[in-house]
């Protein structure tokens, strides 16, 4: 696999939304878009009763933002549209009327722990380490915290925030709120989690769906504030601070 991708398929009622990036599964402007628009395609098919969201390669779940796509950014408007990226998937999550059920398989950093949150019900392995980076290079987790937030809480979102060169075991996640399972291997992942998408898929649609509008009540402004976060990151990645951090990774 050497070719960035998003792709799906739809099987006995379940789809499964992959996202692939040759480095690490980070995530450029052009397949965020592309992870948006097949979450929102996906959650309005009548045929499929619940979501399973995963990426591509058996080692890192997602590395967050394009560091490539971070450095070019050279003035504040093209950072907030960089960074809307990923307010625009986890409204698509947030907004989508089926279950999304989460499968990361390994460690995931960044706007990848965002994602991880924005799903309904999140199953990782043992090696799903995860961390918030971004105070490293100038800027913070500003679009992905609200998520992180809902899911684990303002102190255990403030501790990764802040201690942002940790990676926190998946055990550790577990225990926050942001996993519901951790198991030993990739293998006894995939197995569980097609389980549970098929056991979903006995329950009443409309049921689930009402109880997807109940989980998520109180983000209904999340399409200015996730807008407005995007703003500040967008004008942070501008900092002297951060163009002097994004050199070393030139």
């Amino acid at each position: 696999m050497s070719q960035a991708y998003v792709k799906h398929e739809i099987k006995n009622n379940i789809a499964t939304i992959e996202f692939f990036h040759p480095e690490h599964n980070s995530l450029p402007s052009d397949i965020l878009a592309k992870l948006a628009n097949t979450i929102t395609e996906v959650g309005n098919n009548n045929e499929v009763k619940v979501i399973i969201l995963k990426s591509g390669g058996d080692r890192t779940f997602c590395a967050g933002a394009s560091f490539q796509e971070l450095i070019s950014i050279n003035d504040a408007a093209t950072g907030k549209v960089f960074f809307s990226g990923f307010a625009n998937v986890i409204n698509a999550m947030r907004k989508c009327p089926k279950f999304i059920i989460g499968r990361v398989q390994g460690k995931t950093v960044g706007g990848g722990v965002g994602i991880a949150a924005a799903t309904d019900y999140c199953m990782a392995t043992k090696f799903a380490a995860i961390k918030l980076s971004e105070l490293n290079v100038g800027i913070g987790p500003f679009v992905v915290a609200p998520a992180i937030e809902r899911k684990m809480g303002v102190s255990a979102m403030s501790q990764i925030a802040i201690d942002a060169n940790t990676f926190y075991e998946a055990t550790w996640a577990k225990e926050k709120g942001l996993f519901a399972n951790v198991y030993e291997s990739i293998e006894e992942l995939d197995s569980e989690v097609q389980k549970f998408a098929e056991h979903l898929c006995t329950y009443n649609p409309e049921a689930m769906q009402e109880m997807k509008k109940v989980f998520w009540r109180g983000t209904e402004d999340w399409n200015n504030l996730l807008a407005e976060r995007a703003a500040i990151s967008g004008r942070l990645v501008l900092s002297d601070f951060t163009k002097e951090t994004l050199k070393k990774f030139k």
